[in-house]
């Protein structure tokens, strides 16, 4: 008897739900936001604008959003500018970009406007500089922690300031909590920058960040990358911005910003060195079709772009989430590189997820997608011992919150320490961390697990 051969198997389609990342909010959604109802696309498109009308006061945004949320809103939010450690400023795309019919919930409001009503007490043991950027420092505006890489800092200012940003000791204005610390900020102090890496030849791979690359003139894009190209040794080089994320039209209406870009990456590119953009997405809702149309023209001109993202609760500490995030920025050609865990800053407790977090959804999405587009999770070592595999700890305990990593290329022989916010903890175990005598005996215990001591600590 011939046995007939069996058909071959074919997998069903795919449900509609499975290609959400594809529907990219469109047309004038910002005219929902009452204040921006008579706003036609070409003014709300220009970058300018855009610019002007970003919010700088808490009072502008009461202004902005009068109306649409109550009293009870407002108060909650003045309440919370009080204390943050950033001062605001949110563009009008973002603005129009939060679901104001609920504002509590909404990813977008968490990440820009503070609420009292949501804060949580600090952990006893974060600072304002928690990755002691200022000791790995050796001249203003220089960070050099990894033998061949090294962040330069040319400004202090961004489009938008984030809540969580882990640089609130220097960026923007001063607040009522922190007097910001200067940076380097003109082309005349850019050169003792300069000269340092010039001297250092075991630097290959520079960062521009600050602050903004997007609020570079381009005239000093190009000063900065014709200065860097001219260094021999320094093969690669990242401009660092948030821009595409919240003010995407920048792309679209600022021709000379683009063209300076674009030539440092064809100077670079004909020199054999790498140029490329970083930029950082946190949520799905922040990809419009104006992001789409942004990343295509960087695309279309030969300019590759990678996405950081900060796990954050309320805002992608879901697999669902965070899965969607990284489908949509492959869908318009940015590829998912990291996602951080929020480092141990001040004022942004309600934000912080524990480690174990970030370890469930790593699990979740990988395999979910093609390996060089699914994100490597990780967290920046408190202390300066720089990104580690976030599977890569020590030792973790869950009760106490305390992971321990070690970093051998970076800073052998020392410990560093990453702490889980107290409200992951449990009741009893959130009151310890309010004893300091049971705070050391508690990171002692995990250094001995671990196999440090307190003297290897950083």
């Amino acid at each position: 008897m011939i046995e007939l051969e069996k058909p071959p198997h074919r997998t069903p389609p795919a449900p509609p739900a499975s290609l959400e990342h594809r529907s990219l909010r469109d047309g004038a959604f910002w005219h929902a936001l009452p204040h921006y109802a008579e706003v036609d696309e070409a003014t709300f498109l220009d970058h300018v604008w855009q610019a002007r009308h970003s919010v700088k006061t808490p009072e502008e945004l009461f202004e902005t959003i009068a109306g649409v949320v109550d009293a009870a809103f407002i108060a909650d939010a003045r309440h919370g500018f009080e204390d943050a450690p950033m001062a605001v400023r949110v563009s009008p795309y973002l603005l129009a970009s939060i679901d104001w019919s609920n504002p509590y919930d909404d990813p977008i409001r968490r990440q820009f406007i503070p609420l009292r009503s949501t804060a949580r007490p600090d952990h006893p043991r974060l600072t304002l500089d928690s990755l002691h950027e200022q000791q790995d420092s050796p001249v203003p505006g220089l960070i050099h922690r990894y033998a061949d890489k090294a962040l330069f800092l040319p400004l202090q200012t961004c489009p938008v300031y984030c809540r969580f940003c882990t640089r609130s000791y220097a960026i923007g204005p001063d607040t009522a909590g922190v007097d910001k610390l200067a940076l380097g900020k003109t082309p005349e102090a850019w050169g003792p920058v300069f000269e340092y890496i010039r001297e250092h030849s075991e630097i290959e791979d520079i960062v521009i960040s600050g602050g903004d690359a997007y609020q570079l003139a381009p005239k000093n894009i190009a000063l900065i990358g014709d200065a860097l190209l001219a260094i021999p040794h320094v093969r690669r080089m990242r401009f660092a911005t948030k821009g595409l994320a919240v003010m995407p039209m920048k792309i679209l209406t600022d021709p000379a910003w683009v063209d300076a870009l674009v030539g440092v990456v064809e100077r670079g590119r004909a020199l054999g060195k790498e140029v490329v953009v970083h930029t950082h997405f946190n949520h799905p809702s922040e990809i419009s079709a104006i992001t789409q149309r942004a990343a295509a023209v960087l695309f279309e001109r030969g300019v590759y772009v990678r996405n950081q993202t900060v796990l954050m609760r309320g805002v992608n500490d879901d697999a669902a989430t965070m899965l969607l995030l990284v489908k949509r920025l492959e869908y318009i050609n940015i590829h998912p590189y990291y996602v951080y865990m929020h480092d141990l800053v001040s004022g942004v407790e309600d934000l912080r997820t524990p480690v174990q977090t970030a370890l469930d959804i790593e699990k979740a999405v990988r395999g979910a997608t093609a390996g060089y587009n699914t994100p490597t999770f990780i967290c920046d070592a408190p202390g300066g011992g720089g990104k580690r595999d976030v599977h890569s700890f020590e030792w973790y305990d869950r009760e106490t919150g305390v992971s321990v990593w070690t970093a051998p290329s970076v800073k052998p022989g020392t410990y560093f320490l990453y702490f889980d916010p107290l409200a992951a903890l449990a009741p009893a175990m959130q009151a310890r961390w309010g004893v300091p005598e049971l705070q050391d005996r508690m990171i002692a215990d995990a250094l001995a697990h671990a196999g440090g001591t307190v003297a290897a600590l950083a």
